[in-house]
């Protein structure tokens, strides 16, 4: 006959079940190295929308609940799939007079919360199984931070999650209207971070330092870096992308240069790495641009060619070949635009200089090009006798690798 079973009373049980719980809870937090968030430590910080691609399972809600934490902002996780429309556009309230008064939106509980509070963090998460229904209802909240009849405070900031469409559950490509208001950012996982989060302790997440002294001439920086870019390449002004894909991550547009303008600004006054701020202009205005601008940034810090042909024996060159091919080039059409002796041999100094203290491949087109805006009255400067010898050697080379074409053919 079986023994009657003793009651267990379970309460005690859940409150040490409770207990442990906590205790794995009980985790600290270390100041290191991340780009990828202080990419979005720094995109929070200059108030725009921010979008986190990445694949279900690797900690873009962990990293959202760690960020709020650090920066002591009430969060508000809203699942953007499993709203209507009309939870982000307002709800129709019928007053007594309506013919006079009209009919107000009202907005959902979650949004009186964020005005109430003054601040916090709006997390939108699994933004790409929103139908596009609910995308479209979301244009004003994410740009204007407009729901029905009600505007959110400066203190609230917009955060964003989304999986791939191959990996999101029923998923939708964004429409572009949606997309461009966004600063796309790829989230990864990095394997010691997880292994030392698991362990107990995970990266920091803090507010970029802005120096205060840096502002406005990191504002001035900033404008003259995009209006530079623009003014030689208007084609970038306003490119959306052909395939449906393309069109649901950054593209360039009047809007998204403006985003990326304020997040030059802010690296800028930040002192942030290159990395960082790469995966910022990427992530706003899409790859091509973004590597396009990044590489105008470095032209921008190239010294003038006017300063250089007035005292060609003080210049110091770039070590950096692209960026010494371009300084050298730019001196050569500085004297091709003003042709004058004195010009023309302040410009061969200076492919002499080059040629002593780089790789003798970057002087040759420069040198060649020089060559041939000679006048007839201008004597042959004893510089260039040193660079005789390389250009020859170079076109030699030329004539052989020709010769090779040909015959494999």
């Amino acid at each position: 006959m079986p023994f009657p079973r003793t009651p267990i009373d379970t309460a005690p049980q859940l409150d040490v079940a409770a207990g442990l719980v906590a205790l794995l809870c009980d985790t600290t937090t270390e100041t290191r190295c991340d780009p990828q968030l202080e990419a979005l430590t720094l995109a929070v910080a200059a108030d725009l929308p921010v979008l986190l691609w990445g694949e279900p399972g690797i900690g873009k809600t962990a990293a959202l609940t760690q960020l709020a934490a650090a920066l002591d902002l009430p969060l508000t996780t809203v699942i953007a799939s499993v709203h209507e429309p009309s939870d982000f556009a307002g709800l129709p309230v019928v007053g007594d007079d309506p013919a006079t008064q009209g009919v107000p939106m009202a907005p959902p509980d979650w949004a009186v919360r964020l005005v109430r509070a003054g601040r916090g963090l709006l997390f939108l998460d699994e933004l790409s199984t929103a139908p596009p229904a609910v995308q479209a209802a979301l244009l004003r909240l994410v740009l204007e931070r407009q729901i029905g009849s009600l505007r959110l405070p400066a203190g609230v900031r917009i955060v964003a999650a989304a999986n791939p469409r191959s990996s999101a559950a029923d998923g939708w490509e964004l429409s572009p209207p949606l997309a461009n208001r966004f600063v796309h950012l790829q989230w990864t996982y990095d394997h010691d971070v997880v292994v030392r989060g698991l362990g107990g302790t995970w990266p920091r997440a803090a507010l970029p330092r802005l120096d205060p002294q840096r502002l406005p001439d990191a504002v001035a920086f900033a404008r003259r870096a995009v209006c530079v870019l623009l003014a030689a390449r208007p084609a970038l002004v306003h490119r959306l992308p052909t395939s449906e894909a393309g069109r649901g991550g950054p593209w360039p547009s009047p809007r998204s240069w403006e985003m990326t303008l304020r997040l030059i600004a802010f690296a800028t006054a930040a002192g942030t790495s290159r990395e960082v701020l790469s995966m910022l202009v990427r992530g706003t205005v899409g790859d091509g641009p973004g590597l396009e601008l990044l590489a105008s940034l470095d032209r921008m810090d190239l010294p003038d060619p006017e300063v250089l042909l007035a005292d060609p024996g003080a210049a110091v060159l770039p070590k950096r070949g692209d960026l010494r091919q371009a300084v050298l080039d730019g001196v050569v059409e500085a004297v091709r635009r003003h042709p004058e002796r004195s010009r023309w041999d302040a410009a061969w100094t200076l492919l002499a200089q080059a040629l002593e203290t780089g790789a003798a491949d970057l002087v040759v087109v420069p040198a060649s090009t020089l060559a041939r805006l000679r006048r007839e009255d201008w004597e042959v400067p004893a510089s260039i006798e040193r660079l005789t010898g390389v250009v020859a050697l170079s076109r030699r080379a030329d004539q052989v690798a020709a010769r090779v074409a040909g015959v494999g053919r």
